[in-house]
This record gives C-alpha cells, structure tokens and sequence, in this order.
C-alpha cells in the first residue's frame, strides 16, 4: 500500500467516523470508519518506514573499468 492509498483511506475513514450520520441497518458506519482510520494510519506508518530505510540503504559502488590487454602478435 502506498502513501497515497494510505492517506485516501485515512480521509474516507475520518468521513465516515466522524461526518456521516445516516444509518444502514446491520452496519455501524461509525465502527467502519475507525477500521479505515487504523488500517490507512498502519499503511502510512509501514510505508514512511519502507520509503526511508530504503533511501538510507542506497550506496553508489564505482569500480574501475576493464580494459582488455593489447592483443599478443
């Protein structure tokens, strides 16, 4: 999950927890919005965290380049 699914899922949790008043029988929208609120906030987390260490890992190996011996007559 990216960041940007994180943050749509951290927006559409938080509309449905806390600007949503209408009802469907046999669904607490209330419940479902802090589910999207918890999963999207984990995905940002573990996606800022996967973003910056791998960042960090990053090196730059130079080598030098071969060249071939000049040819034996």
């Amino acid at each position: 999950m990216g960041i940007g699914t994180s943050l749509f899922l951290i927006a559409a949790g938080a509309i449905l927890r806390y600007a949503v008043s209408d009802a469907i029988s046999g669904v607490n929208l209330a419940t479902v919005g802090l589910i999207l609120l918890i999963v999207g906030i984990l995905g940002l987390v573990i996606s800022l965290f996967m973003t910056f260490a791998y960042s960090r890992r990053e090196t730059v190996v130079t080598r030098d380049r071969y060249v071939d011996p000049p040819p034996r007559y």
